[in-house]
């Protein structure tokens, strides 16, 4: 880690202290009815626990590792898990301590709440500001790739279109390959050792096959030798379609392919469950309302029925009927003149004057909390595709079927990492699947929790692909 990003790091993990005693502070200013009569003796030992408390809690939800490359969806899950945390051990003290202090519970619920404003604020705050350095060139990481695999070339489009996540190739080396996505070519891999001597490096990113034993060694052992740290981008490309787990038996590194999360009969109750309550709460409380509003608008604005019913793909490939809010005019067609399927584009001449802000905003897809209900799609999972678009990505779309192992859902992985929309561009596909296969192998109660936070932000912010 260079000096900055350490200085960063240290910023970031002791600004947490001044904003609990601030919590503190502006939680009495608000409500000075509970906590009337405490001592200046009392309010530091109840400061001082709570401080305590909450780095107990951090080191146990490592809400202070590195997250400059995960989204601020990541890291509010994390934070409200620290704070989760954090309730059952200041509580804890404060037992022990009861005879010493002179607080409230109902102190302790207004405290809490506005630590998590104040602490979620400063985060956000301080990412932003990373993020305006890194944009400026500054603080970047520089890197050097060994390797020129596809996995490289990911590796290499991901850094440098997006900055945030503060690292800067400064090239790369191949003993065939020369062209990397633009990337500069520094020559030949045993010519490692001597660039490491005259270019500034922060770090070693190797993408090498996995028949590159050798070279792979020799790189590892250039690095160590400047104290350089190296990390590598393993070629995993047989195991795609297994969920991948690295231990260590003594010092040998060992592939483990598990069955998937969702295989397992907790893992389905609970999402299960989650699925039944999320949906039926949104029918209670918006739905009821909300949705024959929408209802009457399409009804005012174009000719034909309200809902649009369509067959798509669900688990295992079983078809189901997926409910949609209708925002195209009837009898749009759904072929070309070649007899593709016709997916909807950006300024599509079918899509109604209100279906654009339908499709925009998401609201076309509620009626499908019907669908989660009735058990055929859950809440977050990987997008159901139509028929036809199924049939057409079979054979032109590697590991395309294995998206179906799991339930469809109304929202995604791929579609808050923006691949969403439209996928006739080359490689647009292979890239969404890319992401549900992530989320079928990775899945988790917090991974889905995170996921339905990060479609509310891209709401608020708005999405260039949804049309």
């Amino acid at each position: 880690m260079t000096r900055p990003h350490f200085i960063y790091n240290t910023i970031r993990y002791l600004i947490d202290a001044p904003v609990l005693i601030g919590a503190f502070f502006l939680t009495r200013a608000i409500f000075p009815k509970l906590n009337e009569g405490a001592t200046p003796n009392q309010t530091l030992l109840y400061i001082g626990s709570a401080i305590l408390a909450w780095y107990i809690s951090a080191q146990f939800s490592k809400i202070y590792q590195d997250l400059r490359s995960n989204r601020f969806s990541e890291e509010i899950i994390q934070i409200l898990l620290t704070l989760f945390l954090f309730t059952f051990v200041h509580t804890s003290f404060l037992f022990y301590i009861r005879g010493s202090v002179n607080f409230s519970t109902y102190f302790l619920a207004a405290f809490l709440s506005v630590s998590f404003v104040l602490i979620l604020s400063f985060k956000y705050i301080l990412r932003k500001l990373l993020h305006r350095v890194f944009y400026k060139g500054e603080l970047l990481e520089k890197i050097i790739l060994v390797g020129s695999t596809p996995a490289a070339r990911d590796f290499y489009y991901t850094i440098n279109n997006h900055k945030y996540y503060g690292y800067k190739c400064i090239g790369f080396l191949d003993d065939e390959i020369k062209e990397l996505n633009g990337c500069r070519y520094l020559g030949p891999i045993n010519l490692l050792p001597e660039i490491l001597e005259n270019e500034e490096v922060d770090e070693i990113i190797i993408a090498l096959p996995n028949t590159y034993q050798q070279e792979i060694r020799k790189c590892i052992d250039a690095g160590d030798y400047v104290g350089k740290r190296v990390r590598m981008i393993p070629d995993l490309s047989l195991y795609t379609s297994s969920n991948i787990q690295v231990n260590n038996i003594g010092l040998l590194p060992v592939i483990n392919l598990r069955s998937l999360p969702q295989d397992r009969w907790s893992n389905k109750a609970i999402k299960r469950v989650f699925d039944v309550v999320f949906s039926t709460m949104f029918f209670v409380l918006i739905g009821w309302w909300f949705m024959p509003i929408v209802a009457l608008l399409i009804k005012l604005t174009s000719k034909g029925p309200v809902f649009f019913k369509q067959e798509r793909w669900g688990l295992n490939n079983k078809r189901i009927i997926c409910y949609k809010f209708r925002t195209m005019y009837v009898d749009s067609p759904e072929q070309d003149k070649d007899g593709n399927f016709l997916q909807a584009s950006k300024n599509d001449a079918r899509i109604t004057p209100i279906g654009k802000y339908l499709r925009a905003l998401n609201i076309d897809e509620l009626p499908q909390f019907w669908n989660v209900l009735i058990g055929d799609m859950s809440v977050v999972g990987p997008r159901p595709h139509v028929t036809p678009l199924n049939l057409s990505s079979i054979e032109s779309v590697n590991q395309y079927m294995l998206r179906h192992l799991v339930k469809p859902g109304i929202t995604g992985w791929a579609q808050v990492n923006g691949s969403r929309g439209e996928t006739s561009a080359p490689g647009a596909m292979q890239r969404r699947v890319n992401y549900d296969l992530y989320y079928i192998h990775q899945w988790t109660f917090l991974l889905d929790c995170q996921i339905i936070l990060q479609t509310i932000i891209n709401l608020i912010k708005g999405d260039d692909n949804a049309y």
